[in-house]
């Protein structure tokens, strides 16, 4: 007996890959339903080599859906996740709206799987931001070994990280600059067409954005609340995949091939790190991939107990869809869940 599972968003670009994840994996699941906003009723969408009928979620009856994998933003999920969980569906959310909450686990299997177990408390459970789950996926096996006090990360993101909108504004403004047309930011606050921009969501009091002080925060949540961490998020002219340079400090020794050996055998984890022209992973190779690469491991010699490392991976997958997809079979291998069907 399998698994009734909906997709909040369905038709967005995180909900699409959510239905190619479920069905490249062979999810347990009877039944996979299409779900967004009113608007998009009807839409056709593909998962594996069916097509669904988007259905629109202000209508549907989540009473006998075992788990809702929620893509539909954070302000939809903050008045709807409640009410799904109420109806004794599991809502696994992409959003930021309850990563942050005490009583709603934030998971990335990899990293701390069991604590999974808290999300009976409001039936929900938090995905991480894209750029944290390839960061700490990295960081988790490397902490474990020698300890983290301090990481420095900067970011590269592409686009695809703020929609389908922000993906055709880059192609846009990059074919005008071809034709000699006049560019006018709309989504994002320059031009991103051959530029970079240092800022991802709105700025904080500190001077920070929230897109930094997320990473911050769920670093600490999922990995260590004494682990210090300080981010600078930079939007780049790439389609998918988010690179990271991270500076580590350790408590313990640790050496940049010690580090590449614990890396190789880690969960999530593909090194790809050869000091020579193109031994290393960029974004554009890790699209549609499942993996965290890691390249570019080196000492930092400038601290004691310190590394760089090169962190890429395809934010739509293990920063979104892919992660939510990993939490939802988590809860069935360890029979956290059952399907509503076998107990009627």
């Amino acid at each position: 007996m399998g698994y009734k599972i909906a997709i909040a968003g369905a038709t967005g670009n995180v909900g699409r890959e959510m239905l190619d994840i479920l069905a490249e994996r062979g999810f347990p699941a009877d039944e996979v339903v299409a779900l967004a906003s009113r608007r998009s009723q009807g839409t056709e969408v593909s998962f594996g080599d069916k097509t669904l009928k988007v259905q629109a979620m202000e209508n549907y009856d989540f009473s006998d859906t075992d788990i809702c994998l929620m893509s539909a933003g954070g302000t939809v999920s903050k008045e709807w996740s409640p009410r799904i969980a109420a109806k004794g569906c599991v809502v696994i959310d992409n959003s930021s709206a309850w990563r942050y909450d005490a009583d709603v686990p934030l998971i990335v299997p990899e990293v701390n799987a069991d604590a999974i177990v808290g999300f009976s408390k409001k039936n929900i459970i938090a995905n991480p931001n894209c750029s944290t789950a390839q960061l700490v996926v990295a960081l988790k096996p490397l902490h474990d070994k020698a300890k983290i006090k301090r990481v420095v990360v900067s970011t590269y993101q592409s686009v695809s990280g703020g929609g389908k909108d922000a993906m055709e504004e880059l192609f846009n403004q990059t074919r005008a600059i071809f034709v000699n047309d006049p560019i006018e930011p709309q989504k994002f606050t320059k031009r991103i067409a051959f530029n970079v921009i240092p800022h991802i969501d709105s700025f904080m009091e500190d001077g920070y954005t929230k897109e930094e002080w997320k990473v911050l925060a769920e670093t600490k949540k999922m990995l260590d609340p004494k682990i210090k961490l300080t981010c600078t998020a930079v939007r780049v002219p790439v389609f998918i995949g988010h690179a990271e340079s991270v500076n580590i400090e350790f408590e313990n020794e640790i050496t940049a091939d010690e580090a590449r050996s614990i890396l190789r055998e880690a969960p999530g984890c593909l090194v790809i790190d050869k000091q020579e022209d193109g031994g290393y992973i960029t974004p554009y190779e890790s699209a549609g991939e499942d993996a965290t690469y890691i390249s570019r491991i080196r000492e930092d010699a400038t601290v004691e107990n310190g590394l760089n490392l090169w962190v890429v991976s395809d934010n739509l997958r293990k920063g979104a869809a892919l992660n939510t997809v990993q939490i939802a079979e988590v809860l069935v291998n360890r029979g956290l869940i059952q399907p509503k069907k076998a107990a009627a």
